[in-house]
């Protein structure tokens, strides 16, 4: 039987070649049909030709003769992958989830756990015995009552009697004798047991009240009293109170996700939605992941994570969640279309001051990451400093300087690292840390921005020399020529990490006398300083191309942006394109968000940390260690000394030349402390001051130790006291001048 469509296509063949030749008039249906059924009987008994040979003549092509060309037979296809590739490329999901393999999470897992079972034990301890002890007493009248009158009902068998009326109503009088005469039974069973039980219960009162003891007698008239409380309470009024009230937050479901991802106005979510579809992809399952749930989507083709993250606060509206708890995030393993939608519990704005945790630690190693903060999911985040230069920016009061704190404390806490504090704002800020400083300045006047300036200089005379001396060293202690932990611990090189802290630069910057150069300054340190040690923390309030230039922003790899007021600001911190590619943070409300900023460069994709917060009292004991760390390790030196800071201009003072100078070759051993009061009289604006524990300090560096020297008081008593050999200070001098010598 013919189909139909076999017709009409038919007639469309017809029409084209009446149309191809304007002789043909007349077509016979049958004929056409019955040799239409001919070609394609001829087609089928003929071999299939795997390369056909292409006529020369097109109008070959088109006789009766070569058969009908076929347009629609179907193109070999390769097939897919096979069924091991499949399961080998397929994504396994953990075996235990992520906070349970964080050592760090777990940790903190299990100390809430703790802190929420101890609270619960605690709450309901105090309340026993002024609350649920009294209401028990109170309650044990009506427990009695309610006690011999279920025993009353279950010994007459009142539970049937319903039933018996409701049959006797009924007038069904043989299951009325039935269920009578089973009544009857039960009941007699039941007065038996409870004649015996009553008489039991009467014989243990009896000799509870004359033949026991009386402590036997207090504990069980509790019991019974207690018992009875218990047995008495109502259905509405339970005995205790709860002690965590829960929060309701709505559960995330596929639902839910799908109505506010079609209401934040992207064009292919909301048409295949409209269309009955989902518009988006689930590839996994929505499951809990720290205080919050965690969705992974594939979007529609086209639409990319930064086009969700423009609409966060629309997709917050439609999700019913405060804006601090919507995080649409890229996954940096997957297509850009994958996003991770992680929606909290809880505003990250609301999770309090967060916890630095090296405020008690007793050392660290600025080599290893310095920890930072927190993500939104609760997981801790660190800052690589180490071949890296830092730039953080924000308005005013947005936390920028507490971030600058922490990391400088994360600096001083490694007793091999000089710190170069520079607070070009004056209000005090870095004040805790100057006790640990090689060069400190707070300011904004011109001798302090001067200062500032004098630092970049010194600084990039310092990279040339580091570039030199790491050019020198042999290949197999610097395969990388780069300063490592194992070079920074050899002091001699003299390449220890330093770190340069500039706060509130765009007033150095920005300067009319000393910004141009000092940007040319930073701008080379930048460039050259990373693999050499020299490590810059610039923080600005006013990122704009005078008062940072592009020269630093193009170069520095890990940047921090708390609240910005626009576009402009917003790439000059995170980056050229970041606001384009969603990562902005124009988006964080001001003073509400204070502390909430976009870390990029220190991890693989731009995430939102909250900075941990130090006080100026937290600032001040960790300075205090770093002191005692550097003091311990013979590491202190220039300003934390007292010594008159290094300046590109006007004269330089040797220490080690100026205690030969006053220690003459007759005296082959002096005490540390006489020799801190010479040197207080031969240069006061230097070592006044000093007392004989400075000079301990100050010439450990240099190779000189000291030693119990035996000497005379000024009163003539003989006594022995620390001090150092003369002949100890002129080889080190001679060390020295040989080494400068050679360079």
């Amino acid at each position: 039987m013919k189909h139909p469509d076999d017709d009409n296509e038919l007639f469309n063949r017809l029409e084209a070649e009446m149309a191809a030749d304007s002789d043909s008039a007349v077509v016979d249906l049958d004929r056409a049909r019955s040799a239409r059924t001919e070609s394609a009987d001829r087609a089928s008994d003929a071999s299939p030709d795997p390369k056909p040979t292409e006529s020369a003549d097109p109008s070959e092509g088109e006789s009766d003769d070569s058969g009908p060309t076929l347009v629609d037979r179907a193109a070999p296809t390769q097939s897919g992958p096979g069924l091991i590739d499949r399961i080998r490329d397929s994504k396994r999901l953990d075996v235990l989830p992520a906070w349970v393999k964080s050592g760090p999470e777990f940790a903190d897992a299990m100390r809430w756990l703790a802190g929420h079972v101890w609270h619960t034990v605690a709450f309901h301890a105090v309340r026993v015995p002024f609350l649920y002890v009294p209401k028990l007493i109170w309650r044990s009248p009506r427990g009695l009552v309610n006690t011999l009158t279920g025993v009353g009902r279950w010994a007459v068998d009142a539970e049937g009697e319903p039933l018996r009326q409701a049959e006797a109503r009924r007038e069904n009088s043989e299951l009325y004798l039935k269920l009578s005469r089973q009544r009857d039974r039960r009941v007699r069973l039941r007065m038996l047991v409870t004649i015996l039980a009553a008489v039991c219960a009467l014989g243990m009162g009896l000799f509870l009240v004359f033949g026991a003891e009386p402590r036997t007698q207090v504990i069980a008239a509790v019991v019974a009293v207690l018992t009875l409380g218990w047995l008495g309470a109502p259905a509405d009024a339970p005995l205790a109170t709860r002690a965590v009230i829960k929060t309701e937050v709505q559960k995330l479901t596929s639902d839910i996700v799908v109505k506010a991802m079609a209401s934040i106005g992207i064009g292919q979510i909301a048409s295949a939605v409209a269309k009955g579809l989902d518009g988006i992809k689930f590839v996994a399952p929505i499951t809990r992941e720290g205080p919050g749930w965690r969705a992974d989507i594939d979007l529609p083709l086209g639409v990319t994570v930064a086009d969700v993250a423009d609409r966060r606060a629309r997709l917050a509206s439609g999700l019913r969640r405060p804006l601090g708890c919507v995080w649409p995030d890229a996954d940096p393993s997957e297509h850009e279309g994958r996003l991770i939608l992680w929606v909290g519990d809880r505003d990250l704005s609301k999770t309090g001051i967060v916890k630095w945790p090296l405020a008690n630690a007793s050392k660290h190693d600025i080599f290893k990451r310095i920890p930072f903060g927190i993500d939104p999911r609760g997981r801790a985040q660190s800052v690589p400093m180490i071949q890296h230069n830092i730039l953080i920016g924000s308005l005013p009061g947005q936390g920028k300087t507490a971030s600058v704190r922490v990391l400088s404390c994360g600096a001083a806490m490694d007793p091999s690292v000089e710190l170069w504090l520079h607070e070009n704002k004056g209000t005090g800020d870095l004040d805790s840390l100057e006790c640990v400083s090689h060069r400190f300045v707070s300011g904004i006047d011109d001798d302090s921005i001067k200062y500032a300036a004098d630092s970049l200089k010194l600084l990039r005379e310092e990279v040339m020399r580091r570039a030199a001396a790491i050019k020198k060293l042999p290949r197999d202690l610097c395969p990388d020529k780069r300063v490592t932990r194992a070079i920074a611990d050899k002091r001699t090189l003299k390449l220890w990490p330093l770190v340069g802290v500039f706060d509130e630069c765009q007033n150095l910057f920005a300067h009319p006398k000393y910004g141009k150069q000092a940007g040319d300054d930073a701008e080379f340190i930048i460039k050259l300083g990373r693999a050499l040690g020299v490590i810059l923390i610039l923080a600005t309030q006013r990122p704009d191309k005078d008062s940072l230039p592009t020269g630093i922003s193009g170069n520095v790899s890990i940047r921090f942006a708390l609240k910005v007021a626009g576009q402009v600001e917003n790439d000059m911190i995170l980056g050229t394109s970041a606001y384009k590619n969603g990562v902005r943070a124009t988006s964080f409300r001001p003073e509400i968000d204070a502390g909430n900023g976009y870390l990029a460069g220190a991890t693989a994709l731009p995430v939102v940390v909250r900075t941990a917060y130090l006080d100026d009292n937290a600032t001040h004991a960790i300075a205090q260690r770093a002191h005692a760390l550097r003091k311990a390790a013979g590491t202190l030196s220039g300003h934390a000394l007292g010594e008159e800071a290094e300046s590109t201009s006007g004269p330089s003072y040797d220490l080690l030349a100026d205690v030969a100078a006053i220690v003459p070759p007759s005296e082959e051993r002096v005490w540390n402390e006489r020799i801190a009061a010479r040197l207080a009289e031969l240069r006061p604006e230097v070592y006044g001051g000093w007392k004989g524990e400075n000079v301990t300090s100050a010439l450990k560096p240099h190779g000189i130790k000291t030693r119990d020297v035996a000497g005379t008081t000024d009163d003539g008593t003989r006594t022995t006291r620390r001090g150092i050999a003369r002949a100890d200070l002129t080889k080190a001098i001679a060390e020295r001048d040989g080494r400068r010598g050679a360079a």
